[in-house]
């Protein structure tokens, strides 16, 4: 028996019908859930995601097996389980979590996966260069990561990145990248409100105006 076989039949065994349907109308009905709410799923995955973490290997195929099941609670699992071993993640692994985000790709899994990305990035600087690549993305989701993977980096975020990444996303009506793009850069003006005012200024003929709601609203 898998050490994640006992975590999943607790879960299953907690289905509320009524919640898995206000849970998946709130994301729009694509995908289905046990109606297992944050705080009820967190208790109960914590201990094995702590004992998970202590291994020396990261376990891809847990990872495969919870984006392999039906209900939306097992996704977020394994973003939490990415998160929780972050720190032994390889640079080689980024190409597997941007296989991730475009299965059953929505912005929940997405933005969850920010924070790990982000880290791999920083670790290892050599990688500023797939963000590029994954700027122009045919993917929404993947550019949306690449957007924001920099989010609370605060006095650390590489402006100069920033900046072309945004740059290569301007002229959109896509609603995801724009808001993106506003949160990337509202996040970055509680450190930095001057070169933001900058950027949205230079940039203010190319910017949707969802974007520049966002990014003003610390300036």
């Amino acid at each position: 028996m898998a050490w994640h076989d006992e975590m999943f039949e607790l879960l299953e065994g907690m289905e509320n019908p009524e919640k898995a349907a206000e849970m998946a109308a709130y994301m729009k009905n694509y995908f289905p859930f046990l109606g297992v709410q944050k705080p009820a799923l967190e208790k109960v995955i914590r201990p094995y995601l702590k004992n998970a973490s202590k291994e020396a290997e990261v376990d891809w195929e847990f990872v495969d097996i919870c984006w392999g099941k039906e209900y939306r609670e097992a996704q977020y699992i394994g973003t939490e389980y990415l998160y929780c071993i972050r720190k032994k993640l390889s640079k080689n692994d980024l190409d597997k979590i941007k296989r991730l985000v475009t299965i059953k790709p929505w912005w929940d899994v997405t933005d969850s996966l920010d924070e790990v990305v982000g880290y791999l990035v920083f670790t290892y600087p050599e990688l500023k260069a797939t963000m590029l690549t994954w700027a122009k993305d045919k993917s929404i989701w993947v550019r949306r990561i690449a957007i924001d993977h920099q989010l609370q980096r605060k006095e650390d975020t590489d402006a100069e990145l920033l900046e072309k990444i945004i740059v290569l996303n301007l002229g959109t009506n896509e609603f995801f990248i724009n808001k993106a793009i506003g949160w990337s850069l509202r996040d970055y003006s509680k450190v930095a409100p001057q070169w933001v005012s900058s950027f949205v200024t230079r940039y203010r003929d190319r910017l949707s105006a969802l974007s520049i709601k966002e990014a003003s609203k610390y300036l």
